[in-house]
């Protein structure tokens, strides 16, 4: 295709509208709709691989309307009334096909690549740790919406009425919907008994991903391999509609998008652990000595140093020979619903915790005793506060000699309610022969590390549950 007729074909089509309606929807969604892209180490601005897959997430919707406005697309020689007349005409039906269809992809495969190139101009500047690992996801995300786009051309000729453009946008979208809700959800229960659901190979024909929950996370090769294969049948099936003149040969193009399904979930990886995977080379550690980030993080190394340094010299204090002896980013990728796994030698943090993301300095080294005294045992992926944030403030305070607030991101009114608890127990312990407060002490790691009792209690004197 040339340029004076790309030129053409964009003046006659609706695929710069296309393009636009695309790109200015997903900008809308990112920038004025608040939600867990605007936060933390998972913002859709503060890495690149969270960048990708947050973008991609916006598929459940985009993709719907790529397929509507391609079906739209396909009836406009319907519209014009000049389906008979083309037929007679030299010019292959192919080619004819070939020019729309390519000036549609190209117009939403450019939307989606600015739309990207908007979110890497901010990634830039946040983050000194630049690959190419995250590069898959956003070819893949642009592939589906030309792959949409042509399926949809192809069924608007193929079934030339004004209801075809609306059905098939609803149509996809209950699909996508339907992929990350219910047909592409498995059913399971956590070793704690936590009912819980997981995403299964079907989910994964699906061209948007689940939301970015971990900034270590990626998507598996063999889910890219799976994906591209699945698109491209259908986009093979949608130009194949294009080109097709009788209802046996409508009939025959289904085979492409029916055989790159089947080859797909063939290819899909069926472990959820295997789709949604570490990225090695992101969690690689870069250390200071005892202190250590990921290599995705290497840039918040300077400021840790410090505060780790001293809250692992204080809790030797403490503690003495059972005291940790490292600070470490937690690299564990667990599903969530499930209980997390600590080390009584190494303090490990993540920087999304509450009282470690807006800690600096002094406060940042209360918090990493925090850490490494009383760990949290909430199951991964969820949040609460209770006794575990309780016994961090004593804990902290009975390292300190001296009660400190563990303010974090938490509301207000929660500082007052953990410093309520905590204070008469505190007292208390602080009360006891150094032996007795100890023994609390170790009871209160033992229920802490191994997620089996009330860490709080134990301060208390009480039974672990």
């Amino acid at each position: 295709m040339n340029i004076r007729v790309l030129r053409i074909e964009l003046k006659r089509s609706i695929a710069p509208w296309a393009g636009a309606v695309v790109l200015t929807t997903a900008l809308a969604f990112l920038y004025l709709i608040p939600g867990q892209h605007w936060r933390g180490t998972t913002a859709w601005t503060a890495q690149w691989t969270s960048m990708a897959l947050w973008t991609r997430s916006l598929l459940f919707y985009l993709w719907p309307l790529a397929v509507g406005l391609g079906a739209l697309q396909g009836l406009r020689d319907h519209r014009s009334k000049m389906s008979e007349l083309l037929t007679t005409t030299p010019r292959p039906a192919w080619h004819r096909a070939a020019t729309g269809a390519g000036t549609t992809a190209i117009t939403l495969a450019w939307a989606f690549t600015l739309l990207v190139l908007v979110g890497a101009v901010s990634v830039l500047a946040n983050t000194d740790y630049t690959h190419l690992g995250w590069l898959p996801i956003s070819l893949v995300g642009a592939l589906s919406l030309v792959a949409g786009a042509v399926l949809g051309m192809g069924a608007g000729r193929a079934l030339p009425s004004a209801l075809t453009p609306p059905a098939l946008a609803m149509g996809a979208l209950v699909f996508t919907t339907l992929m990350h809700m219910s047909l592409g959800r498995t059913e399971t229960t956590t070793a704690t008994g936590i009912p819980n659901t997981e995403p299964n190979r079907v989910s994964l024909l699906s061209p948007a991903v689940e939301e970015v929950r971990d900034v270590l996370v990626t998507l598996s090769a063999s889910v890219h391999v799976g994906q591209t294969l699945w698109l491209l049948g259908m986009a093979a099936t949608g130009f194949a509609l294009l080109v097709a003149a009788t209802p046996r040969a409508r009939l025959l193009a289904l085979t492409p998008v029916l055989a790159g399904a089947a080859i797909a979930l063939l290819v899909l990886p069926s472990d959820p652990r295997r789709m949604y995977v570490l990225d090695e080379a992101a969690a690689e550690l870069v250390c200071d000595g005892p202190v250590c980030v990921t290599k995705t993080h290497q840039a918040r190394l300077a400021d840790l140093t410090g505060p780790g340094k001293e809250a692992l010299h204080l809790l030797h204090g403490a503690l003495g020979s059972q005291a940790p002896v490292s600070v470490r980013e937690n690299t564990a990728v667990l599903p969530d619903g499930s209980t997390p796994r600590w080390s009584r030698k190494t303090v490990l943090f993540d920087f999304d915790d509450d009282i470690i993301a807006a800690a600096k300095g002094e406060e940042l080294t209360w918090a990493l005793i925090a850490k490494g005294m009383v760990p949290g045992c909430a199951p991964v992926g969820w949040s609460g506060f209770g006794g575990d944030e309780f016994a961090q403030t004593v804990a902290v305070g009975w390292v300190l000699g001296d009660l400190k607030p563990l303010h974090g991101t938490r509301p207000a009114d929660l500082h007052h309610k953990a410093d309520a608890e905590a204070r008469p127990v505190w007292t208390e312990l602080k009360a006891l022969p150094r032996a007795e407060q100890l023994s609390r002490i170790n009871a209160m790691r033992a229920a802490a590390f191994s997620c089996k009792g009330d860490a709080f209690e134990a301060l208390k004197g009480g039974a672990s549950r």
